[in-house]
Parts: structure tokens; sequence; C-alpha cells
């Protein structure tokens, strides 16, 4: 048999069968013989027989059981990331097609993005879409702390991600549009009047959304980098809850101006200027590199622009209403 440079024997693409790694990713996420089969509408024994083809394949018991569940075994662990990974490449491969009918299209694109970028990018999104290509669909997979710090690699399971520039580096983005960040308190918040200082912000708690060492969130690493020891409160993964946190508190939190215009209304709450040099909040659209020539692709980040574009009209329409 062909052996690679590691001596290993080379695996013939001959045997290989889809069907069985696509088992492979149900059993991996699932870890229950039961539910995997659910997932793919296949009997249980059916997947039994699966999993001990599997075991075989792989010379490891994958899944074992403790107590009265199933854990992964370390090369489980392993695998459940690579042939999820896999199988995104496999699906992407069968739908590449050398030209893309958007009107008949009913290609499912996948957007990995805060709640605040589905309230206003994702909108703006569906909206296009559902004119553009009506028998298209949109998936939102939300972000938490693990798939912001791995977005650089996790970025091939999805069509892309929304986040600010300077979290990602080395894969093709474009703009999308751009916000501001602004100070968000209660409006009888006694601590805090019409400005607020860097030594004031010391002082007070604080709501953060995504917050850990290296925030992802500009405006929150600035002040890290800045020397402000905040005093965070609560934690919350995503903006939307932020006011919600605020009200009838004395704590402050910083959140996107066109997000707060919207959820946190002028008669309960104050908006603040950052007393520092606050970089803008750039949002941005980002693929993996693999998709660049993907005509379907191509077509969906044009019409993101497009939706960029609405965005930012809005956006300036709403500061405008609420300045005058």
């Amino acid at each position: 048999m062909r052996t690679d440079e590691g001596n290993e024997p080379a695996t013939d693409l001959n045997v290989l069968d889809l069907n069985l790694l696509i088992a492979l990713d149900a059993l991996l996420r699932e870890q229950s013989v039961t539910r995997a089969a659910g997932r793919l509408l296949r009997s249980q024994p059916a997947l039994s027989g699966s999993l001990q083809r599997l075991r075989r394949q792989f010379d490891d018991e994958l899944l074992v059981r403790v107590g009265n569940r199933y854990e992964l075994t370390p090369l489980a662990a392993q695998l459940k990331t690579r042939v999820a990974v896999l199988l995104a490449d496999v699906g992407r491969l069968y739908e590449t097609r050398s030209t893309f009918d958007s009107a008949r299209s009913t290609r499912e694109f996948t957007i990995a993005v805060s709640d605040y970028g589905q309230l206003l990018l994702g909108r703006a999104i569906a909206a296009e879409l559902e004119s553009a290509a009506p028998h298209a669909r949109l998936r939102f997979r939300p972000l938490n702390d693990e798939l912001i710090a791995t977005a650089a690699t996790a970025v091939r399971n999805v069509d892309g991600f929304v986040l600010p520039v300077g979290l990602i580096e080395g894969i093709p983005h474009f703009k999308a549009y751009e916000d501001r960040w602004v100070l968000l308190v209660d409006i009888d918040n006694p601590k805090v009047g019409e400005q607020v200082t860097l030594d004031e912000l010391s002082e007070l708690e604080w709501v953060t959304a995504f917050h850990r060492e290296d925030s992802p969130v500009p405006p929150v690493r600035q002040l890290q980098l800045l020397g402000v020891d905040m005093r965070v409160r609560v934690v919350v993964e995503g903006f939307v809850p932020l006011p919600l946190y605020v009200q009838g508190t004395d704590s402050i939190a910083v959140i996107q101006e066109g997000l707060a215009r919207q959820i946190a209304p002028a008669e309960r709450f104050r908006f603040l200027e950052c007393p520092f040099d606050v970089v803008p909040l750039a949002e941005s659209f980002w693929w993996h590199p693999s998709l660049q020539n993907d005509p379907g692709h191509a077509w969906f980040r044009e019409l993101i622009g497009q939706a960029g574009q609405r965005i930012e009209k809005k956006l300036l329409e709403i500061n405008s209403s609420s300045n005058n």
C-alpha cells in the first residue's frame, strides 16, 4: 500500500463513504445514537452499525458511556470540528455553479452575527433577499465568545462573519456600514451628569457584552488600554439585552447608537458621548478565501453591500431626527 512521508498508510479515496462521514458528524454533535438517528431520519440499528464501522476505521471508541450518557473520546473531540469543516466544504462544492440565477436559487446563506447585526444588517439583507432571490434562505448563527475567538478558522463553516474591523486578519472582507458607539445610562442615574470622565467610568458599575480580558468590543478594549478599571456587574452575550440591565440602575453600558436609538427610548435612557477618541464601528463582512470566486457568494456579497447602504441611510435619518 502506498504511504505518505509519515509512513502512515495513505487513504484510498475510492473507498471513502460520504454517508459514513455524515453519520460521524451527527454522532459527534449529538453524542447519542438515538438523537443522531433522529437527526438523520435513520433507524437506531442503522446508526449503531455506522458507529461500529467508524470505530473500526479510526481504531477508537469515539463515544464512551459515562453513567447514563455518552462522552467524546479525545480523538472524537478532534474529529468533531474537522468533520464539520469537511462537510461544509463538500456542501459548497456541490452548490458551486458557473453562473448564479438568484430568481431560481434555493441556496441557503449562513451568517455568523451578533444580535445587533441581526437587527440592523440581518433585517436589511432579508429585505433585499426577499425581492431578489425569493426562493433562497437566510440563516443566522448567533455569536458567542468561543465563536468570536475562533472566527478566523470558523469562517470556513459559514458564508461569512459580521464583525468589526480588527477582530479577524488575513481573509477577505469589506465594510458593510458604519455606526457610532455611545454610553447608555438610565435617565434618572444620579451618578452621571450630562458628561462623564474617564475617572468616573472607573467608579461606575458596568453592563457589558462579550466581556473578557481582550474584549471584542472596540471601545471596551480601548478603555482597558487606557487603564480604566471597569467594575463589571453583568456580562451578556449580545447587545440587545443591555438596556434591560441598565434601566432602573446606576450602571453604564457602551452600545451602538443605531441600536440604542431603536430599543432604548429617550424617555427612559440618556445617551452620552464617550470621553475618549472612540474608534467608529466599521461593521464588516468577512468570508473564507475559498468562496472568493463562487458566483453565488459574489452575488450575495453585492447584496450585503446594498443592504449596508440602506442601513447607513437609515442611521443618518435616525440621528438627524434625534438631534432635532
